[in-house]
């Protein structure tokens, strides 16, 4: 039996893949529009010194501008945003669930710093996008930071598939991670992430997100709209920043206009998107 045989079985059976952390499924259930809700996150941030720490580092890039050292969780709040520290959270503790013991080829800060990255292109995009189309930004922060979650689950559920993976993305980092993938594992990052999602209940959008994020234009992508075209089209604009993932970078006006941006109004999107990606070192 191949290797991608037994991965697609392993997949299968729900109880290779984990359970979702408690702390997120509070987070998930925390009302933002009430003062218990605000409080509720605040306090389980708090007692969560990963995610604590997290958010303290985030509020200290470059991309929030704050002009004194943050240095407590409640600060680092305050300085993000209630709306954009949930979603942030969830990741962090979404992610967090799948560390394993397993030290391989996969690089989870670099993974983390890609999602970043992913996110921060993902905003600049979507500002020029028509209001009424624009995902909130929760939106976007969820879906970038998990977008490539599926790494994650390959490694959780095959380490040594996992490393064969990344040996040969590292080996040839200019072709597309779909074609490589289709090579030694078969079933891509993309399904095992969606996958993962299915299980933990996450929303239909972020499921079809981590689904489709390298393909938002198939007939069946049409509840990861417009987020898939915002993944897609970002790490088409930054394909080296993290991970070592290769993605064809031209992109056709026919893309721009999917999601309601004139391509004649792209050049100064992607200088805007130049600079972030300076800022971001």
């Amino acid at each position: 039996m191949s290797p991608a045989i037994n991965l697609r079985e392993a997949v299968g059976r729900l109880d290779t893949l984990p359970a979702m952390p408690q702390i997120a499924q509070k987070i998930l259930a925390l009302d933002l529009d009430s003062e218990k809700g605000e409080q509720e996150l605040v306090r389980l941030i708090e007692q969560d010194p990963q995610i604590s720490a997290r958010l303290i580092g985030m509020a200290n890039t470059s991309a929030f501008s704050s002009n004194r050292k943050v240095a407590s969780a409640v600060d680092a709040i305050m300085l993000i945003g209630l709306t954009r520290t949930r979603s942030v959270a969830l990741s962090i503790a979404l992610m967090s669930s799948l560390v394993g013991q397993h030290k391989g080829k996969l690089d989870k800060q670099r993974l983390w710093t890609h999602g970043f990255g992913i996110v921060a292109i993902m905003r600049v995009i979507a500002g020029h996008m028509h209001r009424s189309a624009r995902p909130s930004d929760e939106e976007l922060h969820l879906a970038g930071m998990l977008h490539d979650i599926g790494y994650m689950v390959l490694e959780h559920i095959a380490p040594e598939l996992s490393d064969a993976l990344h040996t040969q993305l590292e080996a040839h980092p200019e072709r597309p991670v779909t074609e490589v993938e289709a090579e030694v594992i078969d079933i891509g990052h993309a399904e095992l992430g969606a996958e993962l999602a299915r299980q933990w209940n996450l929303p239909e959008e972020i499921e079809a997100v981590l689904r489709y994020h390298h393909r938002p234009y198939d007939q069946a992508a049409e509840a990861a709209w417009p987020l898939a075209n915002l993944v897609h089209l970002s790490e088409k604009l930054m394909p080296s920043y993290g991970m070592t993932e290769f993605v064809v970078p031209e992109i056709a006006p026919s893309e721009w206009e999917a999601i309601g941006i004139e391509p004649d109004e792209a050049e100064t999107l992607v200088l805007q998107v130049n600079e972030v990606i300076g800022a971001l070192g």
